[in-house]
This record gives C-alpha cells, sequence and structure tokens, in this order.
C-alpha cells in the first residue's frame, strides 16, 4: 500500500456522534446556510513547558478535501432512525464549502491563541470538528515532546524507534512524521519513511542473537551481510564480558580485512551511563575511536539529561514509547469553539464564560500577530480584531491582560500575521510543504526567533499573549453585558 493508497482511505465517518445530531437539527431549522467562525486553540503546554509545535495540517488538509458520505455511510445513519431523509440526502452530495485560515504547520505556538479558524456554514463547521482536533492534537503533542527530547540530547542524534508501543498503526505512522518535525532524525517505522521522505534506520534484534549458537557467530553473521552498515547489539547477554569483548574481535577479525569499520555498538539495557562510559574505554583502546555508541531503552528528555550529567559517553539515542505515546503528558488539550456567527453579513461575536478563568474564550473573527524585536526575536503574540488596522510604524499600545491597567508599548517592533489561508469556498490555497521542509521551519524558528528562556524544561519564560487595546475592550464588555443580563 502506497501513500496515496493508504490515505485514500473514506474517513470522513470520524467524528462523534453529536456532530451529526446538530447538524441534523440545523437542517431541520433551516440554519444550514448561516456562516460561522470556530477557533482552534490549546490552555496549556505539555510538560509545564514555555511553547508547542503546531503539526497536523497536512492530515487537516486531506481529510477535507476527501470528505464525503458515500451509500454505506447514508445506510449506516439511516439505520440509526434519527435522521431525516432531507438531511441524508444532503450528506449523499456534501462537499466542503468553507474557509480555513491556520499557522504554517511546524509554527511555534503558545496557549490560547487561534492556531486554526473555521469560517463556514454551520453545518460544514460543525462536521469536521473532531477529524481536526484528533490530527493537530495527536501531532502537536509529538512533535512537541520530540524537540524536548532533541533539546535534551544536546546535539546527539535522536531516532524515532516507537512504531511497537503506538496506539494503533496510524499512531505509529504520524507520530513518526510529528517526531521527524519535531526534530528527530529518522525513524524505524518503514511505512513512515516511505510515505513522507523520513530517513529509515534499524540493525538487528536481540531474536538476530539468540538464533545463532553463540554471539560471536551472530555479529559475524550480520557483519558480513551489512559490512559497510555494521551496528551491533551488545547487551543480550552481558555488555561488558560479552558483547563488547564480541563487537571488538568481529570489528577486527571479520571487518577490517575487508577494509571496513564497525559503524556502531547499541546497548538497551541496563545502566546506560555506566555502560557507555566503560564501552568507550574498551573501544577506544582497541583504536575504534570512530565506532558510535546507540543507546535505547524508555528513554525520555530526563533520562536523557541525569544519562549526560552522569557523562554517559553516547552519540546517539533511540528513543521509542515515551515519545511516540508522549507518556509523560499523553494528552494535548486542542479545542474547538464557536467565536462568531454572520448575522445580516455581519459576524457578530461569541464568548463561553466558566468560572474557570482559563475556559473563558477570546471572542471575535481576529488576527494573530507575531512581535519582533531588533533583533528579530519574538517577544509577544498580539490578538487584534480582524478588522483592525495594526500600525507599528510608530509605538503601539497594547493590553497585557494579566495586567490591564498597565500602559505599555511596543517600540522599534515588527511584526508578522500568524494565520494565512488555507481554503477559500472548499478549494485549497495553500502549498504544503514537504515534511522536511516543515522539520527545518521549526528548526530554524527555535535557533533563531524563540528565546533560550522559553525553551527551557524546568520554570520557562512565558511567552506574553497580549491584545489591542480595542480588542481587549470588545471582550470585556461582553463578560460585563453577560453579567448584567446574569443579574436581572
Amino acid at each position: 500500500m502506497n501513500r496515496k493508497q493508504y490515505e485514500a482511505r473514506n474517513l470522513s465517518m470520524v467524528m462523534d456522534f453529536y456532530e451529526m445530531t446538530m447538524s441534523n437539527g440545523y437542517f431541520k431549522d433551516g440554519d444550514r446556510d448561516a456562516r460561522v467562525a470556530f477557533d482552534v486553540f490549546y490552555r496549556k503546554n505539555p510538560d509545564n513547558g514555555g511553547l508547542a509545535i503546531f503539526c497536523g495540517l497536512e492530515q487537516v488538509v486531506e481529510y477535507i478535501q476527501s470528505l464525503h458520505f458515500d451509500e454505506e455511510d447514508i445506510s449506516y445513519l439511516r439505520a440509526q432512525g434519527l435522521f431525516s431523509e432531507g438531511f441524508l440526502a444532503y450528506l449523499a452530495d456534501f462537499k466542503f464549502k468553507g474557509d480555513i485560515y491556520a499557522f504554517p504547520e511546524g509554527t511555534i505556538m503558545y496557549p490560547n491563541e487561534p492556531i486554526l479558524t473555521v469560517v463556514a456554514p454551520l453545518i460544514d463547521a460543525q462536521l469536521i470538528e473532531t477529524a481536526i482536533l484528533l490530527e493537530i492534537n495527536h501531532q502537536s503533542l509529538i512533535a512537541t515532546k520530540a524537540r524536548r527530547i532533541v533539546r535534551a540530547a544536546a546535539g546527539r542524534a535522536v531516532s524515532d524507534f516507537g512504531a511497537r508501543r503506538a496506539h494503533n498503526m496510524d499512531a505509529a505512522v504520524y507520530g513518526a512524521r510529528a517526531a521527524y518535525i519535531g526534530g528527530a532524525v529518522g525513524t524505524a517505522t518503514v511505512l513512515a519513511g516511505q510515505m513522507f521522505d523520513i530517513p529509515v534506520s534499524g540493525t538487528m534484534a536481540h531474536s538476530w542473537v539468540m538464533y545463532f549458537k553463540d554471539e560471536y557467530t551472530a555479529f559475524k553473521k550480520y557483519a558480513e551481510s551489512y559490512p559497510d552498515a555494521t551496528v551491533l547489539l551488545v547487551d543480550t547477554y552481558d555488555v561488558l564480558k560479552s558483547g563488547i569483548p564480541n563487537a571488538i574481535k568481529v570489528a577486527k577479525e571479520v571487518l577490517e580485512p575487508m577494509g571496513k569499520r564497525l559503524k556502531g555498538i547499541r546497548i538497551d539495557s541496563g545502566d546506560l551511563a555506566y555502560l557507555s562510559k566503560a564501552v568507550r574505554k574498551k573501544l577506544d583502546k582497541e583504536g575504534l575511536t570512530d565506532c558510535k555508541i546507540i543507546v535505547s531503552n524508555s528513554l525520555d528528555e530526563y533520562t536523557i539529561t541525569s544519562i549526560l550529567n552522569q557523562g554517559g559517553c553516547i552519540d546517539s539515542f533511540g528513543v521509542g514509547e515515551r515519545l511516540v505515546t508522549s507518556k509523560s503528558e499523553p494528552v494535548f488539550g486542542a479545542v474547538y469553539k464557536i467565536a462568531a456567527v454572520e448575522e445580516d453579513g455581519v459576524f457578530v461575536p461569541r464568548i463561553k464564560i466558566s468560572e474557570n478563568e482559563e475556559k473563558i474564550t477570546n471572542p471575535g473573527l481576529k488576527k494573530v500577530y507575531r512581535v519582533y524585536d531588533e533583533a528579530q526575536k519574538a517577544v509577544a503574540d498580539l490578538i487584534a480584531l480582524a478588522e483592525e488596522e495594526v500600525d507599528f510604524s510608530k509605538p503601539f499600545r497594547y493590553v497585557d491582560p494579566r495586567k490591564p491597567w498597565k500602559n505599555r508599548y511596543f517600540e522599534n517592533c515588527t511584526v508578522k500575521e500568524l494565520q494565512v489561508p488555507i481554503f477559500k469556498n472548499g478549494e485549497l490555497v495553500y502549498d504544503m510543504s514537504t515534511t522536511k521542509e516543515i522539520a527545518a521551519y521549526v528548526k530554524r524558528q527555535l535557533q533563531e526567533e524563540i528565546w533560550e528562556e522559553e525553551q527551557r524544561f524546568e520554570n520557562p519564560h512565558v511567552h506574553y499573549m497580549d491584545m489591542t487595546p480595542d480588542f481587549y475592550d470588545m471582550k470585556m464588555s461582553m463578560l460585563h453585558e453577560n453579567r448584567e443580563a446574569e443579574n436581572k
């Protein structure tokens, strides 16, 4: 199955059932053509980090482009006994007709800003909710986790080894894609490599070593099969007493006579800090200073940091379950909330109010800008009304919603609008980037634009999320109006 075949599956019914019941209700009430705006945003960075990576847009696009309901889907819905024949006929001819705006995939993002906005007829916007969220939530989570692990590795290569511990086949394939976007150098998942042009790598399992009558024979057979890429798994029996001596023997007796070098050894168990230091000494003593040490076994940013702080002599990390499942925090938490409803040709803001402050939404159609200082470092993000003119040619007053009483200005700054058009009237208008281009975009932002203080693991700097005075006043006015209505 190639990529086209794999992604040609009809996934239109991947949705919460209430999306159908609500859409049927809107259809019956004659609201099918009412236009609305929904925002996708999230409230908290995973692992208490300072940022996250927007990922999964390509799969959102593919879902929207292929969205349709075939005869089997219609028959299934009819059997539920809840939907009118008029609505089912409407679904049979359904095609998404709305607009979608989003951050370019790979953009560094922060809580409470709209990373994707749908402006569409009400039913169109309702039906796509689940698919949008599941694609963005999953891949943004894994990409963000991968970046943390890559940062902990401090320049050493990190590869995705997670397929067998992923939650299903799609999670393995798209998790590998997200991990690569987040900074992994490759994957062990072959289909992900084929579909997304990600470098693939893999050597041997313990079963290879155990199949042969002894460890030396297993190593010898492997080296004879792959003399230009010999990496030996040395922890099946005893790393220091058996694995490394046999690896050195194969390097001297099998590879060197062929004019080849032992590329590396892999350790998959035990005290990785201690073993890697002991192994490095033995390899160097035998002149194998170019032989790389690769380690795996339940690694994440915390274990990697600990190993390196202990002086571990490691060149590359293979990271599996704790990456592909984001074990430390396995839920990203992006939500899809209505922000505006069109009335008489004008979009009127809507706001969700809660006793929990963090669940109060930012209402209305809006724009999101990234603000850069003279060194082109991102100092804040700015939310504005969609119709506002933001002029940074002179000092620009803004509101910090945490300290709204202070008069503050951006001076000598430039801005970039973050959302770009993806679909217009149901047609794709965005040029999709390759997976490698997205990964490079992430790396460039983190190296050139994003403060180091936001990237640290402990007590990261909180990125400023500011508002224009007009947007802040509009939001506060809606909150006050709601309070007054409750008190009547």
